[in-house]
């Protein structure tokens, strides 16, 4: 794998010992009925029950840890109406200092009262990305914090690669992995960890039809931004970053792209088998390989449940 700008092997051993102590080992769920549907042995990784609901606390936690502190004194900062801004709020939390969140006025109100509980600062801003970026930036001119991206950032890569490291080291002889995309920093980190430290498992790209850029970037070779995406996967509605698309397209096998049908159909799947309620985007991966299944007959596959923050009054099933 090319050398462009990326976390090395050193620094996701690195963020694995930063993090311990502050995250959960989340354990791994089977089922037999899943495993005759496919027809292959299926593995998930269950970072719907990790803190803060998701795998973001991973990286949000190393990028904290990482800081000096000289550099974290007045905090850090973010935009996200989602799983980022509870993770950032939690791994704040672990140095003790705030966490100011712009978040759209929009934002779901059980996501916002999550932040909150947090104990998070929210800003709210008009649901748009300008007026997002501009008022994070009027709020660490004013604060002085640091801005911690959600996906697009070497200690946030290195952090949310520790997932991959950990589930292989819990399921030897994993064949393929199935992880879902949004900004990419799950995958390119799962795509690092299984180059550096499990060589022989090969990683699939899930994403909705109706938010699929990281599979058009992938076929073009090049970067091409979300256009105005649609889909109930709302964590996967995020454009790829300059980080985080190089690792993807030089280590993918292939990106898998499904429907907004196939991906209620899996997360009602993975209510009835695993008795997991999981949000929209943790059913991607389902859906992607029950899409492909022929391919993977007899496999061990591992799938990722990368987010457990829904609201209960807006299930789709």
């Amino acid at each position: 794998m090319p050398q462009h700008q990326r976390p090395t092997k050193e620094e996701i051993i690195k963020a694995e010992q930063r993090i311990e102590g502050f995250v959960h080992e989340t354990i791994i769920l089977t089922s037999a009925k899943l495993n005759e549907l496919a027809g292959a042995q299926l593995f998930f990784k269950a970072e719907h029950l990790q803190k803060g609901g998701s795998f973001k606390v991973r990286g949000a936690t190393n990028a904290v840890q990482a800081l000096s502190k000289d550099q974290i004194k007045n905090g850090v900062a973010t935009h996200s109406s989602g799983n980022h801004a509870q993770a950032l709020a939690i791994a704040a939390k672990t140095r003790n200092i705030p966490a100011y969140v712009v978040m759209p006025n929009n934002a779901p109100v059980v996501k916002v009262e999550a932040v909150k509980n947090y104990g998070a600062h929210i800003i709210f801003c008009v649901p748009t990305l300008a007026a997002r970026e501009t008022t994070l930036n009027e709020v660490v001119r004013e604060k002085e914090a640091v801005f911690i991206p959600p996906y697009n950032h070497m200690d946030i890569i290195a952090g949310q690669a520790t997932m991959m490291k950990q589930f292989t080291e819990q399921v030897p002889d994993m064949a393929a992995a199935f992880i879902p995309i949004g900004g990419g920093g799950l995958i390119s980190g799962s795509l690092l960890a299984v180059h550096y430290f499990n060589s022989d498992v090969k990683i699939y790209g899930a994403e909705p039809k109706n938010a699929d850029d990281a599979y058009q970037s992938w076929k073009a070779n090049k970067l091409i931004p979300a256009n105005n995406p649609d889909t109930i996967a709302d964590g996967l509605k995020t454009s790829l970053g300059d980080l985080t698309f190089p690792i993807i397209a030089e280590g993918v096998e292939q990106i898998i792209t499904v429907t907004e049908t196939e991906i209620i159909e899996a997360m009602k799947l993975i209510f009835i088998y695993l008795k997991q309620v999981v949000e929209p985007s943790a059913a991607v991966p389902l859906a992607a390989l029950l899409k492909e299944k022929a391919n993977f007959r007899g496999m061990k596959v591992g799938l990722i449940l990368c987010g457990g923050n829904v609201d209960l009054k807006k299930l789709p099933f």
